[in-house]
């Protein structure tokens, strides 16, 4: 009974790891689908792993999408909501930390 339970318990915790991981690096997967020359794996591994410390899942879900179309970033940015505003003021310490870091 007691190994039941532990192989039960050890399978209800894979799976409610799985979705959190395949979103995990959604920035990384980003920046390499990019054409820019500068986005090396070591850079965009790096670049993720900010984001990880300075945006949350859904931050990094909007950013992401940003690779790939740059305009949506300016859209927010323009943007008068209160909440636009403060994703955009953790995007742009983002921004800072990850130019800082990721050299």
């Amino acid at each position: 009974m007691k190994q039941f339970l532990l192989v039960a318990l050890c399978a209800t915790s894979i799976s409610t790891v799985a979705p959190v991981a395949a979103e995990a690096s959604q920035i990384k997967r980003a920046c390499l689908a990019s054409d820019r020359q500068a986005a090396t794996r070591q850079r965009c591994r790096c670049i993720q792993g900010v984001a990880n410390d300075t945006l949350t899942n859904g931050d990094q879900k909007t950013v992401a999408k940003w690779f790939s179309d740059p305009h949506q970033a300016q859209v927010l940015k323009m943007s008068k909501s209160a909440r636009d505003d403060a994703l955009w003021d953790r995007y742009q310490a983002f921004g800072q930390l990850a130019q800082a870091l990721c050299r």
